[in-house]
């Protein structure tokens, strides 16, 4: 394994600790506040995440130079962790950049609606599985 790839995995691990710590710290500092009805915390997080995300993005071409391991372990490792919403909203947003409507609407429609899909149907397959094999 080369030093580089070993350095990126390092980081990634690392970085996501720290990015899975930042996502249990929102989540406890929203419920510290008491707001249900609504699931705030996945919100939040997404919310926050999305912004971040997109800082350091912009940061990173129009700002500062990162190192290839800097990049991956910010948005891999830390963002990968304390939320994947931002990076389905940085894919979504740079197709409708491009002006892929066609492309920008399958895609954030699909990962919708699939996604919702695929809960139930594990939801579903849990249970299969649970009355029947229990």
């Amino acid at each position: 394994m080369s030093s580089s790839l070993f350095l990126k995995i390092a980081a990634v691990g690392l970085f996501g600790a720290f990015g899975a710590l930042a996502r249990f710290g929102v989540y406890g500092l929203v419920r510290h506040f008491g707001w249900t009805g609504f699931p705030w915390a996945t919100f939040t997080v997404n919310m926050l995440g999305c912004l971040l995300f997109g800082l350091f993005v912009s940061l990173a071409e129009h700002r500062f130079e990162f190192t290839e391991v800097t990049k991956v372990a910010i948005l891999v490792g830390f963002m990968g962790s304390f939320t994947t919403f931002s990076t389905f909203a940085l894919d979504g947003s740079a197709l409708l950049r491009e002006g892929q409507w066609a492309l920008a609407t399958l895609y954030i429609g699909g990962q919708n609606v699939i996604g919702i899909s695929a809960i139930f149907f594990g939801l579903f397959l849990g249970r299969y599985i649970g009355l029947n094999h229990g």
